[in-house]
């Protein structure tokens, strides 16, 4: 009889919107697998009906963090070296040394990277990795699981994670086949690659290129591509609620029509508070001219914050704050666990505004999927929260150069302009999305609703 057991391996919480409040599950049992979650979340999912085997106390290596982070550091030196670009450097961040645990991983971290900055070095770094985690009492668990489950695959939703390595690694050594999701459309240039699977899953065929790129020991036939399920919910009309019912749930008012300010975490952006008094103070004078606008802000799920409550307060007339329904499971941002319910919030957010405003998101691909337009804050405040953080930093990035035209989102390039940008986004939704929709293709395989399906279709072709 033929293995049909998928394992969806979630070695974190990032996984779960794609993977579990998602139809992907569904569609996986429609296909005649059994899916079962090897889950290392906090979040129960048999509450969803799903089969589930929990991970206890899952432990890495006492030296994998240095090793990672050398692992890291060394990538993006060797990029700078091989780019001829510094922009590698923006992917770093700073090593801490406020107590004794960290200062220790950190130095080692760094005599690593001294050692082994170079091809070599890194393929050094790279086995000794496994060899590590290969010695944990982790490793053995996985093993003893594996071997009591027999699946024919196992598939991990997420390539960054530490905690993701001795998991794979007991699987090859069992001989069963293992793959990875890319996560985030700018995670290759980061280096944020952990695990080494046998095969990996992409957004698209740019993603794909970029990965042999930066990992030219991948090879062209471990690679599927397939999009992202992250786009899904917008194409599932039973997300949808009507505009009267979001209205009243989220108490706003109808005579308006409202635009949304998506909000990014304290490091990507520093002065987010800033431009969102800036757009408050915008869709007030455009109030006083005749029109009738309110701003939706939703803030970054893992910000916890209050450096947003005196814009809130000052201009509780126009902006509605509606809270992203995550929970907050630790104080690391990714023990914030996203909920099935915030991935139905979040889409009708998107379906009862008429454009979204944000520094540089993937939300400008959520509003494409909605046939509406995204501006992207383009310029400094006067009085910056930190001297050394800029947009221009951010629109350096590598994953903005993909944008096939600059037209494809509103650039916003001071805040005397931002009414007038409004106004543009109102009155010229088609083009600007036109040119969204080019690049969403670009990013992401089309047609983006049919990506668990790609999934479950490349997964057919591993187990057969």
């Amino acid at each position: 009889m033929k293995n049909n057991k998928i394992f969806i391996f979630l070695p974190d919480g990032v996984g779960l919107r794609n993977f579990a409040f998602s139809k992907f599950n569904q569609l996986g049992l429609d296909e005649n697998f059994e899916i079962k979650y090897w889950n290392n979340t906090p979040f129960k999912l048999t509450d969803l009906g799903f089969k589930e085997i929990k991970i206890n106390k899952a432990k890495s290596h006492p030296l994998a963090d240095s090793y990672k982070n050398a692992r890291k550091h060394i990538e993006l030196d060797l990029n700078i070296k091989r780019e001829n670009d510094n922009v590698y450097n923006d992917y770093r961040f700073p090593f801490s040394y406020k107590s004794i645990k960290p200062a220790v991983k950190n130095l080692l971290a760094q005599f690593l990277i001294t050692m082994n900055s170079s091809p070599k070095g890194l393929e050094r770094i790279r086995q000794k990795i496994k060899k590590l985690e290969c010695k944990t009492a982790y490793f053995q668990d996985c093993l003893k699981t594996l071997k009591e489950e027999k699946p024919a695959i196992v598939f991990c939703t997420n390539q960054r994670p530490v905690l993701a390595i001795a998991p794979l690694l007991a699987a090859q050594e069992l001989g069963i086949p293992t793959a990875t999701f890319i996560f985030s459309w700018d995670n290759l240039p980061k280096a944020t690659m952990v695990v080494e699977t046998d095969f990996y899953f992409v957004w698209s065929e740019h993603m794909k290129k970029e990965l042999l790129h930066y990992y030219p020991y991948i090879k062209e036939n471990q690679i599927f591509v397939t999009g992202t399920p992250q786009f899904e919910a917008h194409f599932e009309i039973d997300n949808i609620v009507s505009r009267e019912t979001f209205f009243e749930q989220n108490k706003l008012d109808l005579n308006k029509k409202y635009i949304c300010y998506s909000g990014d975490d304290l490091v990507t952006c520093p002065d987010d508070p800033q431009y969102l008094s800036d757009i408050g103070n915008a869709v007030r004078n455009l109030n006083k001219n005749g029109y009738s606008l309110g701003v939706i802000f939703r803030r970054c799920p893992v910000d916890f914050s209050n450096r947003y409550d005196k814009v809130l307060e000052d201009y509780k007339d126009v902006i509605n704050p509606i809270e992203p329904l995550w929970e907050k499971n630790g104080e690391q941002w990714n023990t914030v666990l996203p909920t099935k319910a915030d991935l139905v919030l979040q889409t009708n957010t998107i379906m009862h505004t008429e454009m979204v405003v944000n520094l540089g998101s993937s939300m400008v691909f959520d509003y494409a999927s909605h046939e509406k337009p995204c501006a992207f804050i383009n310029y400094d405040v006067v009085d910056k929260n930190d001297e050394n953080w800029s947009v221009d930093k951010i629109y350096n990035y590598v994953h903005f150069r993909s944008m096939p035209n600059k037209e494809a989102v509103i650039w916003v390039n001071n805040s005397d302009e931002i009414a007038e940008k409004i106004k543009f986004g109102l009155e010229n939704q088609k083009h600007i999305v036109v040119n969204a929709k080019e690049w969403f293709e670009k990013i992401n395989q089309h047609s983006p609703q049919y990506a668990s399906q790609r999934i479950f279709q490349a997964i057919k072709k591993i187990v057969a």
